[in-house]
C-alpha cells in the first residue's frame, strides 16, 4: 500500500490536528475504517465511539453532521433544527467537492469548503473517540470536548 501518511487529505488533517494540540495524530489501520463498523472492529471498539462525517444538502448550503457510529442521522430533526424543509444526504460527488474527501475517508476537520457542523450529543457517552483522518485506512483519536473544539459545531439531538 502507498504511504498514506503522505496523501495531501491525510496531511491536510494532520496539519489541522498538530495546530489545535501537537499530541493529537494521525494514525494508521491495518485494515479499513471505510464504515463504523470497519473502524471499530479495526480498532477494537466499540461502534458508537467511532464519528461518522455525514455530508447534507440543504435548500442553498451544504452543512456537515458528526453522528456517533452507532446512531442513525434524524433528516427530520435536522429540518427542525434549521427551519428548512429541503434537506438530504450529499451524493459521493458533492461530498468530494465540498469537503475534499472521498467517502470513506471524511474527517470531520480540514475541509476545502467551511460548513455549519452540528454534532450528535450522544457522542458525549464515550470518554475518547476516532474520527476519519482523509482516508479509509487513517483515523485519529480525540477526545470529545477536543472534538466540539476543533470543530466549533454545534451540539444537538440529530439522531
Amino acid at each position: 500500500m502507498e504511504n498514506i501518511l503522505e496523501k495531501e487529505s491525510v496531511k491536510r488533517v494532520d496539519l489541522v490536528l498538530k495546530k489545535f494540540d501537537q499530541n493529537l495524530n494521525v494514525k494508521i489501520l491495518n485494515s479499513s475504517a471505510r464504515t463504523a463498523i470497519e473502524a471499530a472492529e479495526s480498532l477494537n471498539c466499540e461502534v458508537g465511539a467511532i464519528v461518522k462525517s455525514l455530508l447534507m444538502k440543504t435548500s442553498n448550503s451544504f452543512i456537515l453532521c458528526l453522528i456517533s457510529g452507532d446512531k442513525r442521522c434524524s433528516l427530520n430533526k435536522i429540518k427542525k433544527i434549521l427551519n428548512d424543509k429541503d434537506v438530504s444526504m450529499a451524493n459521493a460527488d458533492q461530498v468530494k467537492k465540498q469537503t475534499g474527501f472521498s467517502i470513506g475517508g471524511v474527517a470531520p476537520i480540514a475541509h476545502t469548503n467551511k460548513h455549519e457542523i452540528y454534532i450528535d450529543s450522544s457522542l458525549s457517552r464515550f470518554k475518547d473517540i476516532y474520527a476519519a483522518a482523509g482516508h479509509p485506512y487513517s483515523i485519529f483519536k480525540i477526545s470529545y470536548i477536543q472534538l466540539c473544539k476543533i470543530t466549533n459545531g454545534k451540539v444537538e439531538d440529530i439522531v
